[in-house]
């Protein structure tokens, strides 16, 4: 039988990306709405601290081992900004669409190549609520802030998060590849090399 671990997250393009990135590994990965777990409250000050609350919130509930993560984007010409804030950037949590608005508005005076940002990933596993020691992976995906939203596939900033290298906006990447760069997928990649090291 397979070892369960609790996602989390209940965002629905995340929890999709999620199960395409844990499609090979020897466990069972459940959304916590399959347990009735609502979100933690994100009150910590960096994106460590949110995916420990996240967590650990519930492992708590569900007395499962738990996988969390937060990330966000932030723009350099915005000092960091929005950073842990990312999600409710524009007020309303997880509204994209204004979300990008009010990014591209802060921008509209920056100029393409002064336009630099990345994307961060921290991920966490607890075994439970107490777990001195949890597995923690971090990375990063670079590119630029385009001027205008583009492309339909994905959620949050990848319309607007411009990757040089190819040409495109991650809104305008497969799936395939999108899995392979983005700045989650390095760090599940980093999660289950540490996971093979850990047991349950």
């Amino acid at each position: 039988m397979k070892q369960r671990i609790v996602i989390a997250s209940s965002n629905v393009g995340k929890l999709r990306e999620f199960e395409k990135l844990f499609a090979q590994l020897p466990y069972e990965f459940i959304p916590q709405s399959e347990l009735s777990i609502s979100d933690a409250d994100e009150t910590g000050s960096t994106f460590l601290e949110n995916a420990l609350l996240k967590a650990r919130h519930a492992a708590k509930i569900s007395g499962l081992p738990s996988i969390a993560d937060d990330s966000g984007l932030l723009v350099d010409a915005l000092n960091g900004a929005p950073g842990i804030y990312s999600a409710r950037y524009a007020g309303d949590h997880g509204n994209a669409q204004k979300n990008n608005d009010k990014l591209l508005n802060e921008l509209i005076d920056i100029p393409a190549e002064k336009r630099h940002a990345h994307f961060h990933c921290c991920l966490v596993l607890v075994r439970n609520l107490e777990d001195p020691e949890p597995i923690i992976a971090t990375a990063d995906w670079h590119g630029l802030i385009a001027g205008a939203a583009r492309g339909t596939n994905g959620f949050g900033y990848n319309p607007v998060f411009y990757l040089p290298m190819h040409h495109c906006t991650v809104a305008e990447l497969n799936d395939e590849l999108k899995n392979k760069l983005s700045h989650r997928a390095q760090a599940m990649e980093i999660l289950k090399e540490k996971l093979v090291q850990r047991s349950f």
